[in-house]
């Protein structure tokens, strides 16, 4: 969108530049003729510099001093007497000046005088030089001292102001003088560019938004039969599923402005502009009716009230911006043809009076896309791409389970990468696959150093989760066995996981067998077990204790979940259990893990030498796949894989080591 928002200038015009231009030159002007008036109270002869020395050697001894005047008790001003002006030593500083003819600073004043008394110890008593001692003071630089910082202040407070001015007039605002104004970036209707057509995946949301599009394009159809728009809609859903592409393109589609702004912005450092930008931006969306306001990651201001108040401290800025909120929200008119789209993947946390009717009366919820969607959101991304027959889109979409539309852009960014550093003119097949593993597990890093020992380690740990897998028939298909060190883990084993809204008790069981496979594997061939397998225990014991706190699959706890949908649990000090309950919850997920764990190990047990086999193909390969494994255990015990997808590679890692 180069090119196509400006920002609200909430302070007018900015003035013409020359004009600006000719004030600011008068104030440096000033500023320098001040630096020079001191000179012009200064101007003749005020002595000429000597030190002690020639003062003693050259001036005392002749007697020629009238006297000495001690200024400030610094300075030593000599006065020459008169009836030396036909001196040659002297006939210079007499005729310039009446007086004082030499200075030299004296240090102190004790010092002075007794280097005096010591230079005319042999004068007479009436021959001894007259000193005198007067404190003077520069009247200008001592009003000068008073009025000249203010003079700096104003006219450096008057650049700042005009400097924030000017980038208020193109920024949104940011004048010294406009943080109460809002800083939302408006985009005209005549600017909007994105449409539907470079939305997807997300048919069933455009629905429900077409009806807002409807309503800015034509109210009239509505409000003759009495229907009342919603007021906000909000889109919830995890991060990258284009809830701000959705709201560009309602936008774009109804050709109406398009306010857009972060609700992080609503809130600064000084109390009370959250509450004037709120007011701000309302005010400048009603002029420019019918509007779009679109306000992306909501709950910056919109957490629920009193939440957490005790941990986190209370926020009231941030409580009266969303108080202020929620009065413009019920206060302009239904009809009034501004419409309010949000943003956010924490809907859980927002205040219930922001969500009600009458506010925020429809809530669309985005998901990660299902396959087809993938396949029509990497047709979008592919537009751009030059790209070779080798390209399936059914192919891409089914290796990307649960990939979000972001995911899916930065594949196909990261695959054009890789190809032009290949040299390439096409991006291929391989460059997907590349770039899959890449962002999934990250780059390979061969050159990493790993000794004979660590690398078997490695090998028949991976094994093991090979083997274990293979042979349990609720685990996703197995689809690559890797050695070769990625990102932090030093080998992965790559699954196709099937796209399921449902899990059984057995499948969550099995799935923690699959992934102590490899620990049990590490105990069965050395007896003993290696610190690669943290990241399988962290899955292990999350998984496990979801099992038991969450879905009710043990027997002891009972048909009880303590999940908090709505987190308001999240900030708490106490638990929702009692003590007794939790040490009956830990002492039955270590039960269910150690079960998973001996069942691991009872399959290695009976499969040793498969799993000896496998280790040692992936000592000499680093790298094996569906095929090399079905070469050795046999097909899988209920093998739901299709033959299309053999020896294809699929990002989703669910055991690393």
């Amino acid at each position: 969108m180069n090119g196509q928002n400006k920002r609200i200038n909430p302070s007018g015009p900015p003035p013409s530049r020359p004009r600006r231009r000719f004030s600011m030159l008068w104030i440096y002007a000033l500023l320098l003729a001040l630096l020079f008036v001191p000179s012009l109270f200064n101007i003749g002869f005020s002595g000429k510099e000597i030190t002690w020395q020639q003062f003693e050697n050259d001036i005392i001894s002749r007697k020629a001093v009238e006297k000495i005047v001690i200024v400030n008790n610094e300075k030593a001003d000599i006065y020459i007497k008169n009836e030396f002006a036909n001196d040659p030593y002297f006939k210079d500083v007499l005729k310039r000046s009446t007086g004082p003819h030499y200075f030299f600073n004296i240090g102190s004043v004790e010092s002075f005088e007794r280097k005096l008394d010591e230079a005319q110890k042999n004068f007479p008593a009436n021959e001894k030089i007259i000193v005198s001692y007067v404190k003077k003071s520069n009247w200008f630089w001592t009003i000068m001292s008073w009025v000249l910082p203010f003079i700096v202040l104003f006219a450096l407070w008057n650049f700042l102001l005009r400097r924030s001015g000017a980038m208020g007039a193109g920024g949104g605002g940011s004048s010294i003088f406009n943080f109460g104004k809002t800083t939302a970036t408006l985009v005209e209707k005549e600017k909007s560019s994105v449409t539907f057509n470079d939305v997807a995946g997300l048919e069933e949301a455009e629905m429900e938004v077409r009806e807002v599009v409807d309503f800015l394009k034509n109210p009239g159809s509505f409000t003759k039969l009495g229907a009342k728009i919603p007021k906000g809609v909000i889109l919830v859903g995890p991060p990258g599923t284009g809830k701000t592409l959705l709201a560009k393109a309602v936008a774009g589609e109804a050709q109406v402005p398009f306010f857009s702004i972060s609700g992080s912005e609503f809130v600064e450092m000084f109390v009370g502009v959250g509450a004037s930008r709120v007011r701000d931006l309302f005010r400048r969306a009603k002029e420019k009716a019918p509007c779009i306001i679109f306000i992306d990651e909501i709950d910056a201001i919109g957490r629920s009230r009193g939440k957490g108040a005790f941990l986190g401290g209370a926020n009231d800025e941030r409580e009266s911006t969303l108080n202020q909120l929620l009065t413009e929200m019920d206060g302009f008119g239904t009809n009034s043809g501004v419409i309010v789209l949000a943003a956010t993947n924490r809907a859980d946390m927002l205040d219930p009076a922001l969500l009600r009717p009458g506010r925020f009366d429809r809530h669309i919820y985005l998901e990660l896309p299902n396959l087809t969607e993938r396949e029509e959101i990497f047709k979008v991304h592919l537009r751009p791409l030059v790209i070779d027959e080798t390209i399936d889109v059914h192919f891409l979409a089914s290796q990307t389970p649960g990939f979000s539309g972001a995911d899916i852009a930065n594949i196909c960014n990261e695959s054009a990468l890789i190809a032009a550093r290949k040299k390439k003119e096409k991006v291929g097949r391989q460059d997907f696959l590349d770039a899959i593993d890449r962002i999934v597990a990250g780059i390979e890093k061969k050159s990493k150093i790993i000794s004979p020992e660590e690398k078997k380690t490695i090998a028949y740990h991976e094994a093991g989760h090979a083997v274990v897998s293979w042979l349990l028939k609720h685990i996703d298909p197995i689809i690559k066995v890797s050695i070769i060190p990625r990102g932090k883990s030093l080998g992965a084993a790559w699954y196709l996981p099937e796209e399921k809204q449902l899990r059984s008790e057995s499948a969550f069981a099995e799935h923690l067998c699959a992934t102590l496979g490899g620990r049990a594997s590490e105990e069965i061939i050395f007896g003993e077990v290696s610190s690669g397998a943290l990241d399988d225990l962290e899955k292990v014991t999350k998984e496990a204790y979801m099992m038991v706190v969450y879905y009710g699959f043990n027997k002891k706890i009972g048909n009880i979940s303590y999940y908090d949908s709505s987190g308001q649990r999240d900030m708490g000090i106490q638990k929702p259990f009692s003590e007794e309950t939790g040490r009956l919850i830990d002492e039955e997920v270590r039960k269910l893990v150690d079960s998973a764990y001996q069942k691991a190990k009872a399959i290695l047990q009976e499969n040793k030498e498969s799993l000896i086999k496998i280790a040692e193909l992936l000592l000499k390969k680093e790298v094996i796949f569906k095929e090399d494994i079905e070469s050795i255990l046999g097909r899988r015990p209920d093998d739901k894989a299709t033959a299309e997808t053999k020896s294809k590679i699929v990002p989703a890692i669910t055991q690393q080591n």
